[in-house]
């Protein structure tokens, strides 16, 4: 029983302790390094911020490429519309490749290829004139005017 009575408590809470320190977040004796934590919600936010950024830029990127595509597809659509209606036309003559022509309106209704700018016609043109295409060398016409 004597040891019971000199035996002393230890003073050092145990929950304030431990036997690694080495896992310890901050430094554990007076040389350690100073270990500050980290603010996670300032370094998701930057990352975030860079990411939203450099996502919107590229996203910027794609629809500008979007309407460049759009705009082409609508150049080939009028290509091919004005092909087909002059393909329907009336043509006394084989066309040639990079040659330009003049589409007219006949009073009929139909349409009229010719080699004859309105300007050449004179005061006197039969028909209501259309536009002034270009032969491509796929075989559609491209409007000049």
């Amino acid at each position: 029983m004597a040891d019971k009575e000199t035996r002393t408590e230890n003073p050092i809470d145990p929950d304030k302790i431990t036997e690694n320190p080495h896992n310890l977040p901050y430094a554990h004796t007076v040389g350690g390094a100073v270990i500050k934590p980290e603010d996670k919600a300032k370094i998701k936010g930057r990352a975030l911020s860079a990411m939203e950024q450099q996502t919107d830029k590229q996203l910027g990127q794609i629809h500008e490429q979007i309407k460049l595509l759009a705009e082409q597809a609508k150049g080939i659509q009028k290509r091919k519309e004005i092909s087909e209606q002059i393909y329907m036309a009336d043509m006394r003559f084989e066309p040639l490749v990079g040659h330009t022509y003049h589409l007219y309106e006949k009073e009929n209704g139909g349409w009229l290829l010719s080699m004859l700018s309105p300007e050449e016609w004179g005061a006197t043109c039969p028909h209501k004139f259309l536009e002034t295409v270009t032969l491509l060398a796929d075989h559609t016409w491209d409007i000049i005017d």
